[in-house]
């Protein structure tokens, strides 16, 4: 078999206190195949962004990672400096944040913003920017005319798709998504999660995939680890997971999911 995209190993993070350190997360290890949707679930406050945060490094005081190996491709993330990590950010992990439609810049066009990312990275010219932006619009299932508009002029779902667009324009090879469908309805959810799918079934980039909501996640990730305080319980196949769950944390998430009976009918549908 190839060598996992991601390995992280043996990673603790601790939050320095002014009587002490907190560690927030606590000898986690797991790997992130190439093309592979995986997804990390647990409660808020269980440490999932705190490890998207250490894999970008992008970790902020008071928050800092004591110990373990992030390895790309084998290479550590942890001892990479700062010029190397430029061409890491971004061109080969992107993230997605949470609220992330509230990331965009309110003052700048959209168009923009697409280039500010491009040409930071691979040097684009304002054309090449806009060509790349149009075609990035057309993935996303957005009019490319509308590029010229303002962040504001966007329904909340349209925003997060720009989003996206912009992480997936460098064409990473891996994408974290950091809750990023928290603040939309769920119709608006899920039409954007089933676009990420097939663009990552077309496009064969692999996803980091966070959220408290293992029941969405199950629909979507191949393997799954769980999360209880600053731990990983469980990683393993979704189909597994969900079937025979080993640990009594992920039996109760699973329990905590509401199950319609048999007898409800979907709205609409014809007797």
């Amino acid at each position: 078999m190839s060598e996992p995209l991601l390995q992280v190993r043996n990673l603790d993070v601790d939050y320095l206190l002014d009587d002490g350190a907190f560690r927030a997360v606590r000898n986690v290890s797991f790997d992130i195949n190439r093309g592979e949707l995986f997804g990390l679930a647990g409660e808020s406050g269980c440490g999932k962004s705190t490890i998207a945060y250490a894999i970008t490094r992008l970790s902020k005081p008071p928050a800092w990672v004591a110990g373990g190996e992030i390895l790309l491709e084998g290479r550590n993330l942890l001892q990479m400096p700062e010029t190397a990590l430029q061409d890491v950010r971004w061109r080969r992990i992107g993230m997605v944040f949470q609220s992330a439609m509230n990331s965009l810049n309110p003052l700048m066009r959209v168009e923009a913003q697409f280039h500010d990312v491009l040409h930071r990275h691979t040097g684009a010219t304002r054309a090449q920017s806009r060509a790349r932006a149009e075609e990035m619009f057309r993935l996303v299932g957005i009019p490319a005319s509308r590029l010229d508009d303002y962040p504001h002029q966007f329904s909340g779902g349209m925003r997060q798709r720009i989003v996206i667009a912009i992480c997936l324009a460098l064409r990473p090879q891996l994408i974290i998504m950091d809750e990023p469908t928290t603040a939309l309805d769920v119709v608006v959810q899920r039409e954007i999660l089933e676009q990420v799918v097939d663009l990552q079934s077309t496009h064969g980039f692999s996803v980091l995939f966070i959220t408290h909501d293992l029941h969405l996640m199950a629909q979507l990730c191949h393997r799954i680890g769980v999360m209880l305080k600053g731990e990983l319980v469980e990683v393993g196949d979704v189909r597994q997971i969900s079937r025979a769950p080993a640990h009594d944390y992920t039996r109760k998430l699973w329990g905590a999911i509401p199950q319609l009976p048999a007898s409800v009918k979907r709205v609409g549908a014809v007797e």
